[in-house]
């Protein structure tokens, strides 16, 4: 929560304080912290003289945290051994030669909306963070470099379009992934400026509301437009920031965190209120399903890019990881409780989008940071396995009813068109209008390739 009160007592510029009325605590509706702006110096003014064309384009990133398995949802290979192919059955679509398996129903009579890519594969190890970090940035951590999230690129290059911030994470960032590696949601070498808005609450909630949001209820509206003049705040406050280009970048970034909490197109963009009963049942009255909802509104309402969080992480709760035995979540499990919800939301999310007519400029991508072992385990279950997995797309100007790419005969390595991380990142920025082969500033202040050289987006996705 942000606090913009307090009685501090004077204190000079070595080390002590001198007001302490501006107290910054989770900073979520802003993403970053006081002391992480004192290294940034331009990287603000430097973002607004990049890519202004295609400005009414947004993506949607359905991050599928733990990891489907490809082979029993979207790749099936039904003329394979028992455990290769495991329990289910394909179902034909509405894509016409597309099957996919009988527990996303849903899925199936969308189909002719999705892209299906089968080929995705990458290097990283086989650990949840280090798939997170790679499949939503294009790159694996190396070398100290932290690269930034595809939405913190966005964010970077075209800013905010209205009150909203440009970026936002539902309904949390991801938790623990057991590498103890960097997940990917953040700014990276961007800075903190760049990290995304995270609501860091369940919109499923009876009564929910977004906690830094609204002004805390001691502060008056009155009270606080007085103090909207950040230069005067750093006079009263803090005597180090005697650097010109230190003092606008904090009045950049707590102006935007006033217009943030005073701003009526905020507060309504995030109230569930507004829609229908019916509306949030068809969504289905979970907290993925209410976050596919909630994401639809902030796309109508100006942000530029969503990511949700099917899950928060892989321990103590029902996932998409299927090792098939406790703490971990089995088949059943993934077709009795994953699969239902999530096939009900996505779906309504793809129709509502489409019949208001947001889905020809939203791009709507399902990732995975990898997919499962071919074989089923003595357990039941399936083990990571980065050396294939299917993320698929719809909308944003992506032709569906479509397979791009193909894995072998056990779903085990890609036997046609194989796809990695950067050129899903890639995809991601054409969709968007950017041009993946321009670049950032990046560390020690280089060039810094959008997206790798070698990797390009998946054009067939657009054809």
């Amino acid at each position: 929560m942000l606090k913009f009160e307090g009685k501090g007592q004077a204190h000079n510029c070595n080390g002590t304080t001198r007001r302490d009325f501006l107290q910054v605590g989770s900073l979520g509706a802003l993403g970053f912290s006081l002391a992480d702006y004192f290294a940034i110096q331009s990287a603000m003014a430097a973002s607004k003289s990049a890519a202004l064309a295609d400005d009414k384009k947004s993506c949607i990133m359905i991050f599928n945290l733990g990891a489907p398995s490809h082979i029993d949802l979207f790749d099936m290979k039904p003329d394979a051994a028992a455990e290769v192919r495991g329990p289910f059955s394909p179902i034909s679509t509405a894509a016409n030669g597309v099957q996919i398996s009988e527990i996303l129903p849903r899925h199936a009579q969308i189909a002719d909306k999705i892209a299906f890519v089968r080929s995705a594969h990458h290097k990283g190890a086989a650990v949840h963070d280090s798939g997170w970090q790679m499949v939503q940035t294009g790159r694996q951590f190396t070398g100290g470099i932290n690269t930034p999230h595809a939405g913190s690129v966005v964010s970077y290059l075209r800013g905010r379009r209205t009150d909203l911030p440009p970026f936002v994470v539902l309904p949390e960032l991801m938790g623990r992934g057991g590498g103890n590696l960097p997940n990917g949601q953040a700014g990276g070498f961007l800075g903190k400026a760049y990290d995304p808005f995270a609501l860091n609450a369940n919109p499923a909630e009876k009564n929910f509301q977004v906690p830094d949001l609204l002004p805390p209820s001691e502060i008056g509206t009155a009270r606080l437009d007085r103090r909207r003049k950040l230069r005067q705040i750093v006079d009263e406050t803090v005597d180090v920031f005697e650097s010109t280009e230190n003092a606008a970048l904090l009045d950049q970034n707590f102006e935007s965190a006033f217009r943030l909490m005073t701003s009526r197109q905020a507060r309504e963009a995030f109230d569930l209120s507004k829609e229908s009963p019916e509306t949030r049942e068809r969504y289905g009255m979970n907290r993925f399903g209410q976050c596919c909802l909630l994401s639809r509104r902030l796309i109508e309402a100006g942000v530029r890019f969503v990511t949700i969080n099917t899950f928060l992480t892989v321990f103590n709760e029902i996932t998409w990881d299927i090792h098939g035995s406790k703490p971990f979540t089995s088949i059943a499990g993934m077709r009795d409780q994953v699969c239902p919800m999530y096939d009900q939301a996505y779906a309504a999310l793809i129709e509502d989008l489409d019949q208001r007519g947001l889905l020809g400029d939203t791009l709507v991508c399902n990732l995975a940071e990898f997919g499962r072992t071919p074989r089923v385990n003595p357990a039941g279950g399936r083990d990571h396995w980065p050396q294939c997995f299917t993320v698929y797309f719809a909308g944003g100007g992506v032709q569906g009813g479509q397979v791009v790419g193909a894995s072998d005969p056990i779903g085990g390595v890609p036997a046609d068109r194989p796809v990695e991380p950067a050129d899903i990142v890639a995809t991601i920025f054409k969709s968007l209008g950017l041009d993946p082969k321009s670049t950032l500033p990046g560390p020690a202040g280089r060039p810094f390739p959008l997206v790798d050289f070698g990797h390009n987006p998946i054009h067939e996705l657009f054809s």
